[in-house]
């Protein structure tokens, strides 16, 4: 069965937007550094970001994400040419998507959701990348196996908190990995119990 990964960028001070977030402004105002690690000439992002990618087989995203990302991922969506399956969880489904695109639109719940990507997801490993509201119903839900987090040197003081009161509870982790580097502390941690 696929590992469930969370794997999202993150201020220091926990937010995965910055304020001001609006159609032209997607991550908020200045919140694009939270993926300028990803885009860099450090090595170690790169593989940081390069063996995420490999190991990926479907995502889940929430609808505010797949809003505001459209415009940029396009129809092959956040994988670009590799076409990974992206399972969207909404209440509706819009009146307009991209001709051949790689959307699925799950209105039944994030459980859902991510059945569906372990679907389709051949074996690799399901991302759920956000929005926070989606990883907090994921981690409450108990679905994940993973949470990756790439910390972003940056105090943002305000926007979109990823992580908040929990229905489920505290959730452990086991530390599997950290990488550090000038723009990013990534760490991955295992779910356990």
């Amino acid at each position: 069965m696929s590992n469930v990964a969370i794997d999202i960028s993150m201020s220091l001070d926990g937010f995965v937007t910055a304020s001001g977030v609006r159609p032209d402004e997607p991550l908020g105002d200045g919140g694009e550094r939270l993926h300028t690690w990803a885009f860099g000439a450090d090595s170690r992002d790169r593989d940081v970001l390069e063996r995420g990618s490999a190991g990926t087989g479907a995502v889940v995203a929430g609808r505010r994400t797949f809003d505001h990302s459209l415009p940029w991922w396009g129809a092959d969506g956040p994988s670009g040419a590799a076409r990974v399956p992206v399972f969207v969880v909404s209440h509706s489904v819009p009146e307009r998507l991209p001709d051949g695109g790689v959307y699925t639109f799950v209105t039944d719940g994030i459980e859902a959701a991510v059945e569906r990507a372990r679907e389709v997801a051949g074996g690799k490993d399901v991302s759920v990348m956000g929005g926070a509201d989606v990883v907090r119903q994921v981690l409450a839900k108990g679905l994940a196996d993973e949470v990756s987090i790439h910390v972003v040197p940056v105090v943002f003081g305000g926007g979109t908190r990823l992580f908040g009161p929990l229905d489920g509870g505290h959730v452990h982790l086991e530390p599997v990995e950290s990488v550090t580097t000038p723009a990013a502390t990534h760490v991955r941690y295992r779910i356990v119990g």
